[in-house]
């Protein structure tokens, strides 16, 4: 029999309704009784590594996750950690740069609804995560919910209150849970030699997202705060006014303070491509700026903070941030 370690974390499925509205209270331990047949499946223990509303989570509780996988790798055939749903995709993003190569499943779950409730999505999500925990043919980091088991680097939350509430960003699914067995789509496998673990993040990442009218001036702030920022534009990606404008002047002279500025889209299907309109043209052209292609916001943001962590050359950090990891871009730059 499998056997898994369960790390608590808080979020709605640990929540209790409060005169200030729902708060995690339950550990992991507590949601074993509402779900007990998960130990036909496996042998679980607990960990709690924090009991907070995922709101709270920050770079810091994601180092503490990876810390407490990586201390317990040997012991365990996999790992489920539940969390709360409003940050669960960058966390899944995290720990797929933080957790390289896994051989083993690190599945995130969580629900929409308290476990206490009467009507729940939290015992079927979680009843799903250990069936992929335990079946194997699926490694790394990976979101199970609403059925479906997305890669970590291409989850993200698309809905506030449906059951369903996340999509894969893309890609396609992983696979889907039904009728309690593991239906497989995709079997990406681990490079060799892993797992490769990671114990340091840059936190000093920004995101503007522009909008019409939006002030240089922002921009400028995040610069002088962060070592990279990320501008999340409009359609194929660039700047208002192109190289005329003065969102391109304080770009340009940030790339030249050795500052790292990454441009993504709004748009959540199809990804960037700064060299179709003359806005986007000579960000890329130019001044080397980096590009998310397919990749979602999530990823970005981790991969530059895992990145960032690893060097201060800028060259080495594009090469590390279009370098593939969890399949997280499959469009590659042009040379």
């Amino acid at each position: 029999m499998k056997h898994i370690l369960m790390l608590g974390t808080g979020g709605t499925i640990a929540s209790d309704m409060t005169e200030a509205g729902l708060a995690p209270n339950l550990t992991g331990a507590d949601f074993l009784s509402f779900v007990p047949g998960v130990r036909s499946l496996c042998r679980v223990d607990c960990l709690q590594v924090c009991n907070i509303d995922s709101t709270n989570m920050t770079p810091g509780h994601w180092l503490r996750v990876a810390r407490a996988i990586e201390d317990n790798y040997g012991g365990y055939d996999g790992f489920v950690v539940c969390h709360g749903t409003d940050t669960m995709a960058y966390t899944a993003a995290a720990l797929s740069y933080l957790i390289q190569d896994s051989p083993k499943p690190i599945v995130l779950t969580g629900s929409q609804k308290p476990i206490h409730a009467d009507i729940t999505d939290s015992k079927t999500n979680l009843l799903d995560s250990f069936t992929v925990a335990c079946d194997g043919r699926l490694t790394g980091v990976m979101v199970v919910f609403g059925g479906e088991v997305i890669l970590g680097t291409r989850a993200r939350k698309t809905y506030s209150k449906s059951y369903g509430a996340f999509s894969s960003i893309n890609h396609p699914v992983l696979g889907v849970v039904q009728d309690g067995h593991l239906i497989p789509y995709l079997t990406p496998r681990p490079g060799e030699g892993g797992p490769h673990f990671y114990r340091s993040l840059e936190e000093k990442v920004s995101l503007l997202k522009l909008i019409p009218g939006a002030s240089p001036a922002q921009l400028s702030f995040l610069l002088e705060q962060s070592r990279a920022v990320i501008i999340e534009s409009f359609g194929a990606g660039g700047v208002p006014a192109g190289d005329q404008g003065e969102f391109y002047h304080r770009i340009r002279q940030a790339v030249a303070q050795g500052k790292i500025v990454a441009m993504t889209t709004q748009v959540q299907n199809e990804g960037s491509d700064l060299s179709v309109y003359s806005v986007g043209h000579r960000l890329k052209s130019d001044l080397k700026v980096l590009e998310s292609y397919d990749m979602t916001i999530e990823s970005m943001v981790a991969k530059l903070m895992w990145a960032l962590a690893l060097t201060q050359d800028p060259t080495e950090i594009a090469q590390l941030f279009y370098t593939p990891v969890a399949r997280d871009i499959l469009c590659q730059p042009q040379s």
